[in-house]
């Protein structure tokens, strides 16, 4: 009897095993994760972020609405990290990891923000409180648009380029 309670559980233990993989899902995420990495003058910066596609929507002021907080991505708060103290559009950052966020606005300057608190879902609990920095940057139109959303790191700073926008962001 105990041979045959034996032998039922480990038959069962490995059907559930092998439904359990067979059932996986191999399907590619609506928001896939993706970073970018580079150096700055002798600063590393990281930006952790997933990455929407348009799909025929209307983005600016349709998905994402004008003078609200916007996660710079999709899923989790953006993330930004430097190694070094940086200065962005001219204004000091230390060095650290921040959520980052953008206001979007129709006017074409935009106010990107670096938060203190790098673990967060979306915006939905952020807290302007806990800013470590806020500057304007002028946003540039795409010459074609960019489908799924990319953050580009140069010499200059980094671009977040989705649609038909592109946001440059100065860093020293």
């Amino acid at each position: 009897m105990k041979t045959m309670i034996k032998s039922a559980t480990v038959l069962f233990a490995a059907m559930t095993i092998s439904v359990n993989a067979f059932a996986q899902d191999t399907k590619k995420p609506a928001s896939p994760p993706a970073t970018a990495t580079g150096k700055i003058k002798d600063a590393t910066i990281t930006i952790a972020y997933s990455s929407p596609s348009v799909k025929g929507r209307t983005i600016w002021g349709g998905l994402e609405a004008y003078d609200k907080v916007w996660r710079a991505g999709a899923n989790e708060a953006t993330t930004f990290e430097t190694d070094k103290d940086i200065t962005v559009q001219g204004k000091p950052l230390p060095a650290g990891k921040y959520s980052f966020f953008l206001i979007p606005k129709q006017s074409g300057t935009w106010t990107a923000i670096f938060n203190k608190e790098p673990k967060q879902w979306g915006a939905y609990k952020y807290e302007q409180a806990k800013d470590a920095l806020r500057v304007d940057v002028k946003t540039k139109a795409l010459p074609a648009t960019q489908e799924t959303l990319v953050y580009k790191i140069n010499n200059n700073g980094f671009t977040m380029d989705w649609d038909k926008i592109s946001v440059p962001v100065e860093i020293k």
